[in-house]
């Protein structure tokens, strides 16, 4: 075993705090603590929203500070001195050092897709004490740290993918399995991302329009900051700010226009131009799309999300759904059915744990992050970023009326097609919530409906416009809820263009091991090739979702979830395999105790799903009895059509051989890193390290957003010594 770099210690020697400091963290922690008091204590009495958002920003503050500090410079050692990939392999597509603020942007706008907004919606069903203690707790001691972990490692194996990691640092054998696994899980996790979209989008001028013009703005700020105006920044946030706005409002122009027809597109047409979409995105170099459209995103999402919680604090909404519900024991709920234990922790999964990230982490990022010091910011601070994401997510579903919530998210084939019916099935659940109240919701937004509005986008919607609408007054409910709705849509497609980059670059690896051209991701016939297989794969689970007769959502949320914690456990797997390998055994438990807890609950997830005798539960079951019907001739409600009957046969077949698969695949990563880590500590003179030579770096930038004195400092002395300085 080698290392290539000198061990660095923190930048910043041990320092007595001051007293100002002192006071500063005493109140924050005094604040948080209130906040899970009485989250935690309250029982039949009403509760402000705002407790929930004091116990997140309390929570994230000390673990920014303290935990993520402790990790970056004492686990890791990140390096200043040392060169990042992006600026040793430097060739303006793929790799190319990124101002830290557009980095960022980029990396939260990646990573922050459907999951904090459609998962906390659905887990909302079992209450919203147990979606909070899992966005929270998760994201400090399991997401975060995986997301920081991941980056840091690919950064020093010139931005290798996951699945190369695993394949050289664990072996061929596991290494193998966990790169089918992690490409297999892009594919599915990029067809749900995608079917979230489309049901987004799908009838909606204005978002439609809107997000569409998102796409010349990102280019234009791309050319601006390359060739007219390079590393003015502010300029161009400013330039792309302003051109998004208008955009925003020209979407409602569109959408009363008689261009409203052209921008109302079905969703099978919304399928041919998102794969479009994506190979177009994939294959263009980073700066020219990829970097400024995410950054420019990012404003819109930080933007909306910090106004979603000013807009809580100034209206202060109650928590209307119970902290935890009846269908957190029994397991029956209209949402999506199973137990509190796994299926919370699989149903909320970005927000908290996402294994989607590694792949970023793994991916675009480390080969466009200038300095190892900032991985701390980009990696664990985008994460906490997202959590926050969640937690609004999560608030803007519980302060509705929990009759309306359960009626927009249970299927059409459960509460019927009319209110009245809705009503009654709806109050038999124990919620109770008139027709009338039901139609005038549907009135209050300008929809014909509400009801089974599935995938968790229209009640965020709902809960979002409610909150603004206290601040700015009644009149503009409608305005805010398509509002939301086009910020959930473009929320989502910035983590789809850079997932199919990703997907590409992890083909590339894998396609590199039989014919070595491909592990050049720059070489222009192989990333045509692999972009144009990883669009057609993901495109098809899209079509599949878009035509499935039980709800595309429904069918393929649960599977999304799964997938994606498993790939979690992958990364969780190398991230504790290269820690021990590295010299770092003591500290193999910062990413070990996370590993443990997400292969216990997804696996366990995984079984049930396979082999459950409950027909909502088990996809081999639900299989049985759609094929029991068939044979007799006859229709099982939601479906319409004996073609119905098949589709759901089929595709329940592909989602439990797939969940099967997956889960297999898994235990073979994790048995295998096990086997190395033992191996290491016993022999370890038998260990080696894939890491990249260490050569210096000649960039001086910031770790953090704001550059401390030592770092102006720094910044200063770099260029008084630069060559005509």
């Amino acid at each position: 075993m080698r290392t290539d770099s000198p061990p660095t210690a923190s930048p910043q020697g041990p320092r007595k705090a001051s007293p100002q400091t002192i006071a500063i963290w005493t109140v924050v922690a005094l604040v948080c603590a209130a906040g899970w008091s009485v989250l935690a204590l309250s029982r039949g009495e009403e509760v402000s929203a705002v407790w929930m958002v004091a116990a997140a920003l309390g929570s994230y503050a000390i673990a920014y500070r303290f935990y993520s500090k402790f990790i970056a410079y004492k686990v890791l050692k990140v390096d200043k001195t040392r060169a990042t990939p992006a600026e040793r392999l430097d060739n303006g597509i793929d790799f190319h050092p990124t101002d830290r603020r557009v980095l960022l942007g980029h990396h939260f706008a990646a990573i922050a897709g459907a999951g904090p907004l459609v998962g906390p919606v659905l887990a909302a069903q079992m209450g919203y004490l147990p979606g909070t203690i899992w966005i929270i707790v998760g994201v400090i001691f399991a997401g975060a740290v995986q997301d920081m972990v991941v980056l840091f490692f690919s950064t020093r194996r010139d931005g290798r993918s996951l699945g190369q990691m695993a394949r050289e640092e664990i072996g061929p054998f596991g290494g193998a399995a966990a790169l089918l696994a992690a490409f297999a899980i892009m594919i599915i996790l990029l067809g749900v991302l995608a079917l979230v979209i489309v049901n987004a989008l799908a009838q909606s001028p204005w978002g439609t329009f809107s997000i569409a013009m998102t796409i010349p703005i990102a280019l234009l700020m791309g050319f601006y900051l390359r060739v007219l105006r390079p590393g003015r920044v502010s300029e161009v946030s400013l330039i792309g700010v302003a051109l998004l706005l208008l955009a925003l409002v020209a979407g409602r122009w569109v959408a009363e226009s008689s261009w409203a027809d052209t921008f109302t597109l079905a969703p099978s047409t919304l399928v041919i131009w998102l794969v479009a979409y994506g190979f177009i995105a994939s294959i263009l170099p980073v700066w020219m799309l990829l970097a400024p459209r995410d950054y420019l995103s990012t404003f819109m999402k930080i933007g909306t999300i910090a106004l979603l919680a000013i807009g809580v604090i100034v209206s202060m909404p109650t928590l209307k759904m119970d902290p935890v519900t009846d269908f957190a024991t029994r397991g029956d709920g209209p949402v999506f059915a199973g137990s509190l234990f796994p299926f919370v922790f699989i149903t909320i999964a970005c927000g908290a744990l996402s294994g989607f990230h590694s792949l970023i982490s793994s991916g675009t990022t480390p080969k466009m992050i200038q300095k190892e010091t900032q991985v701390r910011m980009i990696g664990y601070g985008s994460m906490l970023m997202e959590s926050s994401v969640a937690v609004m997510a999560l608030i803007a579903a519980s302060i509705i009326d929990p009759g309306l919530y359960f009626a927009m998210n249970a299927p059409a084939g459960v509460i019927g097609d009319t209110v009245q019916n809705a009503s009654q099935v709806v109050g038999s659940w124990g919620y109770q919530i008139s027709p009338e109240d039901l139609a005038a919701a549907a009135k209050n937004v300008e929809e014909a409906s509400l009801l089974s509005r599935t995938g968790g986008a229209p009640t965020l919607a709902i809960g979002v416009s409610e909150i603004f609408s206290e601040v700015t007054g009644g009149s503009l409910r409608a305005f805010w809820y398509h509002f939301a709705i086009m910020f959930e849509a473009l929320f989502i497609l910035t983590a789809l263009d850079a997932g199919t980059r990703v997907g590409r670059f992890m083909l590339q690896d894998t396609l590199g091991n039989l014919y070595k051209p491909f592990k050049n991701v720059s070489w222009k016939p192989g990333l045509v090739i692999t972009s144009g297989i990883v669009c057609g794969l993901w495109g098809y689970f899209l079509w599949v979702g878009v035509h499935e007769p039980l709800g595309g959502i429904n069918q393929l949320f649960p599977i999304f979830g799964i997938s994606n914690q498993l790939l979690a456990a992958v990364a969780l797997a190398v991230c504790t395999t290269l820690l021990v390998k590295s010299g770092r055994l003591k500290w193999a438990w910062i990413t070990g105790i996370p590993l443990v807890w997400d292969a216990t609950v997804t696996l366990t997830a995984s079984w049930q799903k396979v082999f459950s005798s409950d027909p909502r539960v088990g996809f081999f079951k639900q299989r049985s009895v759609y094929q029991d019907g068939i044979d007799r001739g006859e229709l099982i409600a939601p479906a319409k059509s004996m073609d119905d009957m098949h589709t759901i046969v089929t595709n329940s077949t592909v989602d439990g051989a797939l969940t099967a698969a997956l889960a297999l695949l898994i235990v073979i990563v994790i048995a295998d890193a096990t086997r190395v880590c033992i191996r290491h500590v016993r022999r370890p003179a038998l260990s080696t390290l894939s890491e990249s030579p260490y050569v210096e770096s000649k960039i001086v930038a910031p770790a953090g957003l704001i550059p401390t004195k030592e770092e102006k400092e720094e910044a200063r002395d770099a260029v008084g010594a630069a060559p005509g300085g």
